[in-house]
């Protein structure tokens, strides 16, 4: 009863509010960014085919499964709230590890073997095999970690995370549920907005 009708907050407020979405997508992308290049690092470590020390593969995938069982919210609770971001990095971090190796696991293994003979060294072999084969693949999954961020810095962010999420969590926590709905609102529109366009493109590069 309180919720409806939702409520726009006061004039003086909606900039502060409308920076606070600005904030939640670049949490979001800078947190994704940043995860997907250190997880393609881990990840040529976790793939059997492209790893140098293909033993060590299997200890890769265990440590990014450990991570990734673990939620963002619990994380950001470990980390005191304040390192939304590093929490975000870290599940991202997890789940792509393991995307990037199942997408390195597809290459043709005639291509990898074909460059060893030739004495192509390990640099060779992922410039020249695994990246024209992957590199598709590897955006698609980031394209994907990106929507999923966003939903998870807003929830990260009404923990202390920063953000929309903390500003939704301070009307919520101010009694004012009609101004809380229009940020809800706010949020499900900006998440359905992101994923077409991540959608879109995702289906552009599987092409």
């Amino acid at each position: 009863q309180d919720f409806l009708p939702p409520s726009l907050p006061k004039a003086n407020r909606i900039p502060g509010v409308l920076e606070s979405v600005v904030v939640t997508l670049a949490l979001a992308l800078s947190s994704t960014t940043v995860a997907a290049v250190l997880a393609f690092f881990v990840a040529l470590f976790g793939s059997e085919k492209g790893s140098p020390f293909p033993k060590a593969a299997k200890f890769v995938r265990g440590f990014a499964t450990f991570l990734r069982n673990i939620p963002a919210l619990v994380w950001a609770f470990i980390l005191f709230s304040s390192l939304g971001f590093i929490a975000l990095c870290i599940t991202s971090f997890a789940f792509l590890v393991r995307a990037f190796v199942e997408t390195m696991e597809d290459v043709s293994q005639d291509c990898v073997e074909s460059l060893q003979a030739v004495g192509a060294s390990f640099p060779q072999r992922v410039a020249q095999a695994i990246l024209p084969s992957c590199l598709s693949g590897f955006l698609s999954w980031f394209l994907y970690s990106v929507e999923v961020n966003i939903r998870a810095s807003t929830i990260v962010g009404m923990v202390g995370g920063g953000g929309v999420g903390l500003t939704l969590f301070s009307y919520i926590k101010s009694f004012q549920y009609d101004v809380a709905l229009s940020i809800i609102l706010l949020v499900a529109a900006m998440v359905i907005v992101v994923d077409q366009i991540t959608g879109k493109l995702r289906k552009e590069l599987l092409k």
